[in-house]
C-alpha cells in the first residue's frame, strides 16, 4: 500500500506557476506517487495559462496573475489580488472534498491567510514550505524605508510560523531558524533540499557555446542586485585584460538588474565577451552549462545568501561542472570540494579562482566528478523525495480519520 493513499493535499504557491516551479512540481509529483490526491493552486504566466488542468495526475488550478508592480501600493495590490484569487481557486478545489493537509510556500509569508480557515473548519494540517527567509531577503534588497519593511517581514514570518503544524526547510540553516524563531521542536521541521532529479543531467545536447573564445564561464540565475553579477563582470575584465585569457561568459536568466549589468559590461569593453542569453529552455540551459569550462555563483556575501541553498549549485554539480563562488556557509556545504572559494565580494579574488580552474584542467575534472558523485548520492531529488513523503506520513498519521463533510469554510 502506498504511504499516502486516500489523503488529499493542496499546495499553494504565489510567485511561480507549475510545472515551471521545479521544486513545487517535484513535491506535488512525489506526494502523488505516494498515493495522495494533490491539487496545486498557483499563478499563470505567458507560457502557463490560467484555468483548471490535470497534469501527470496532479490537479493544477492556475489563477490569473496580477501585474507585478513596484512601491508599497503596488505590492499591496499585487499580493492582495493574488490572495483573493488563490482563495477562490482553493475553494474550487475543496469542492471535491476536504484536504488532509494544505502545503503553502513562500515568498511571500502571507499564504497562511488563505490556508488557515481550512484548519479551523476542516481540521486540515498546515505545512509551511520555507523557500526564503523573509526578513533577511528584505534586508538584502536594501529598499527605501528598509527598517519598516523588515518589521513587516518579521511579523508576516511570525504569523506564518504560528499557523503551521510542520515546516519543510530547504537546509539545516533554515531548520535552525524555524526552531529558534518559530519555536518548533526538532521533529516538527523536516529538511527537504532543492535540486533536480538525476535524469535532469542526462541526454544533454552536445552544442558548442564557446563561440570564438577558448574558454567559457557559465552562469544561471536571477539578475538582481543581491546576486552579485557585477562582481562576475568585473572579474571578467581582470581575466581578459590583466591575465590575458581568451574567455567568454554566458549569462542565462533575467531580472530587474539586467539592463544595468548590460551597461556595465559595455562600459568595461566586454560586449564581445559577455553574452546575456536571457531565459532559455531547459534543454538549452543544460547544454550551455555542460559546455562551460567552469560555472560560477557570484552571490554576494550577506545574511540571506549565507544561509540559503542556491539551485544553481545543484545544477552545476548534477552536470559535473567545477564551480567558483564566494565563501558562503550553505554554498560551501552543498558544493564542498566541487568548488573553489573566493574572498567575500572581491572581484579580483573571484577572477583569481576562475583563472586557477581554467588553467588546471585535471583539477577541474576532479572537482566536476566529485560534485557529480556528491549530487547523485546525497543531494538529488530522488534522495529528498522520500524525506518529504515520510514527513507527511508521520504528520497525517497523528490525525484520526474524519468523516468528510462537503462544507466550505467561510474564510472569515
Amino acid at each position: 500500500m502506498q504511504k499516502l493513499t486516500g489523503k488529499r493535499i493542496a499546495i499553494l504557491v504565489q510567485n511561480l506557476p507549475v510545472p515551471f516551479d521545479r521544486r513545487v512540481w517535484q513535491e506535488a509529483k512525489a506526494l502523488t506517487d505516494a498515493g495522495a490526491a494533490v491539487s496545486v493552486v498557483c499563478p499563470s504566466d505567458d507560457k502557463h495559462p490560467s484555468g483548471n488542468f490535470r497534469i501527470d495526475g496532479v490537479r493544477v488550478l492556475r489563477y490569473r496573475a496580477p501585474r507585478e508592480a513596484g512601491g508599497v501600493a503596488g505590492y499591496v495590490n499585487e499580493y492582495g489580488t493574488s490572495l483573493l484569487r488563490m482563495r477562490s481557486a482553493l475553494r474550487e478545489a475543496r469542492r471535491e472534498g476536504a484536504f488532509d493537509a494544505i502545503h503553502f510556500c513562500n515568498p511571500p509569508d502571507l499564504l497562511f491567510a488563505v490556508a488557515q480557515p481550512y484548519k479551523q473548519r476542516d481540521g486540515s494540517r498546515l505545512v509551511f514550505d520555507q523557500h526564503d527567509l523573509g526578513p533577511e531577503l528584505v534586508r538584502a534588497k536594501r529598499l527605501p524605508l528598509n527598517s519598516f519593511f523588515v518589521s513587516v517581514a518579521k511579523l508576516a514570518e511570525k504569523l506564518t510560523y504560528r499557523a503551521a503544524d510542520h515546516v519543510i526547510a530547504t537546509n539545516e540553516s533554515y531548520k535552525a531558524i524555524a526552531v529558534e524563531r518559530g519555536q518548533f521542536r526538532e521533529n516538527e521541521v523536516t529538511v527537504v533540499r532543492s535540486g533536480p532529479a538525476r535524469e535532469w543531467a542526462q541526454n544533454v545536447d552536445d552544442r558548442d557555446w564557446h563561440g570564438s573564445h577558448k574558454y567559457l564561464i557559465g552562469y544561471v540565475g536571477v539578475m538582481g542586485r543581491q546576486e552579485g553579477i557585477e562582481y562576475l563582470i568585473e572579474a571578467m575584465a581582470v581575466l581578459t585584460r590583466e591575465l590575458g585569457l581568451d574567455v567568454g561568459l554566458a549569462l542565462v536568466g533575467s531580472g530587474p538588474d539586467r539592463a544595468r549589468l548590460e551597461r556595465l559590461a559595455e562600459q568595461l569593453g566586454l560586449a564581445d565577451n559577455v553574452k546575456f542569453l536571457g531565459r532559455l529552455s531547459d534543454a538549452d540551459l543544460r547544454s550551455v552549462l555542460r559546455d562551460s569550462d567552469v560555472c560560477v555563483n557570484p552571490d554576494e556575501v550577506n545574511e540571506m545568501n549565507n544561509l540559503s541553498t542556491m539551485n544553481k549549485i545543484m545544477e552545476y554539480m548534477a552536470l559535473g561542472r567545477p564551480i567558483v563562488q564566494f565563501d558562503v556557509k550553505e554554498g560551501r556545504y552543498s558544493a564542498a570540494e566541487a568548488s573553489r572559494y573566493a574572498q567575500s565580494n572581491d572581484a579580483s579574488s573571484l577572477a583569481s579562482e576562475l583563472h586557477f580552474v581554467l588553467q588546471n584542467p585535471e583539477e577541474a575534472s576532479r572537482m566536476g566528478q566529485y560534485g557529480r558523485n556528491r549530487f547523485r548520492e546525497q543531494l538529488s531529488w530522488e534522495v529528498q523525495a522520500s524525506k518529504l513523503v515520510d514527513a507527511y506520513r508521520t504528520l497525517l498519521d497523528e490525525v484520526p480519520e474524519r468523516v468528510d463533510e462537503h462544507v466550505e469554510p467561510s474564510g472569515h
